[in-house]
């Protein structure tokens, strides 16, 4: 979403400016073109160089250095940027903000600005909770400014609490949800991911290779695209995106029951999880010893069907289902899809390379009641957005 995005960072004095070259660096690598100015505190933390050398590009500092052309180079910067960042903002900086002080060159951009603004605070926590900072934050949220929240932990002065720049990957997933169409705004939406695990006895369970990365692909995609997300998640240890409502299951009847609480009020339900067919029959509440045994036969039963169980009363919802085939992979999908009762099915051949559990891309069929349209290998995240594309143009 950040490709050929220009991007303006402010960086300002603190120990964590060291994070904004971090910041650059993955910007960059989502197609960004980043631009940066730096005060001279920052200076004192970091040198221009180095965030010269990342950007690519002429790091600014000196309001009155001379003019490489005839640019007046904070109005330029200005009608250059579609969203000025800061990061990191010092409180004195964002105290500069909020009463329309110009004293360096970058409260002078700042000024002239033309594009939204997004702040990263960081400082100490008694500083950020004096009630002047609080105020001062409140006048530039009123003014439109976008305020990232702090995390919480040890701060280089030594203390414990709020006021530690958010993790650059976070403030990096901001600005590009700031970017993302919100073509999804207020769709309630439920997406299931991992694979279940259906215990044997304490220590043993039967599961799959299932990592979730698709499901968690799609529940980020989906939040940023301004959908209300709920995430069931099945045994990954992908950490959930930011701002999706998190559920945690262990087995496939976990899973049902998450699902059928959240069922009936969802507009769009996607499965790409990987719920077990199977379970014991019976659980063993001691662990199962190997003395004395050659073999050890455990009885399965059938789990639930957990999509065609909720299809059954589908009233309106639009449903996406999954399916890992390793054979006559269209032939099975399209089964599938008129067994399960739902609106298109993704397929992928799980023997194929880059394709299938575990892995960072995908090899896909999707397909619906009128054709089955091949896609060729791309990342999760990239299909994800295929998918919900596909959902958009299904809602009423």
């Amino acid at each position: 979403m950040l490709k050929n995005k220009n991007i303006l960072l402010g960086v300002t004095g603190g120990i964590a400016a060291y994070k904004a070259l971090d910041i650059v660096s993955r910007l960059k690598k989502q197609g960004a073109n980043v631009k940066v100015i730096m005060t001279d505190h920052a200076t004192e933390f970091v040198q221009p160089l180095s965030f010269q050398t990342l950007s690519g590009n002429v790091v600014y500092v000196d309001m009155f250095e001379k003019l490489a052309n005839m640019d007046v180079e904070h109005i330029s910067l200005a009608k250059w940027a579609d969203l000025i960042l800061l990061a990191p903002a010092s409180a004195n900086t964002l105290a500069k903000m909020a009463y329309g002080l110009c004293d360096n060159m970058l409260t002078t951009v700042l000024l002239a600005k033309r594009s939204p603004v997004m702040v990263a605070p960081a400082m100490n926590t008694y500083m950020l909770k004096n009630p002047r900072t609080q105020e001062n934050l409140k006048i530039l949220e009123k003014d439109g400014v976008h305020i990232l929240p702090t995390d919480a932990g040890h701060l280089a002065c030594g203390d414990d609490g709020e006021g530690k720049l958010l993790a650059p990957e976070k403030i990096v997933d901001f600005v590009d949800q700031f970017f993302t169409k919100k073509d999804l705004e207020g769709v309630d939406i439920v997406v299931t991911a991992g694979g279940t695990r259906e215990p044997i006895d304490p220590v043993r369970y039967i599961g799959n290779r299932s990592s979730g990365k698709m499901g968690y692909a799609i529940a980020k995609a989906a939040q940023r695209r301004g959908a209300k997300v709920h995430l069931i998640s099945a045994n990954s240890s992908l950490e959930p995106p930011l701002g999706v409502d998190f559920i945690s299951v262990q087995t496939t009847q976990d899973l049902l029951d998450a699902a059928d609480k959240l069922f009936d009020d969802c507009q769009v339900y996607i499965s790409p999880a990987a719920p077990s067919d199977f379970r014991p029959k019976s659980y063993q509440d001691q662990k199962i010893k190997r003395k004395g045994k050659d073999e050890l036969t455990i009885e399965l039963t059938q789990n639930p069907d957990v999509i065609g169980t909720l299809s059954k009363r589908k009233k309106g919802q639009i449903m996406v289902a999954f399916a890992a085939e390793s054979q006559n992979l269209v032939e099975h999908a399209s089964e599938k899809l008129a067994r399960k009762n739902v609106d298109f099915i993704v397929a992928n051949n799980i023997v194929k390379k880059d394709a299938g559990f575990s892995t960072d891309t995908n090899i896909v069929t999707i397909i619906d009641k009128e054709a089955a349209t091949d896609y060729a290998k791309q990342s999760k995240e990239d299909l994800a957005e295929i998918i919900l594309d596909k959902i958009v143009d299904l809602l009423p």
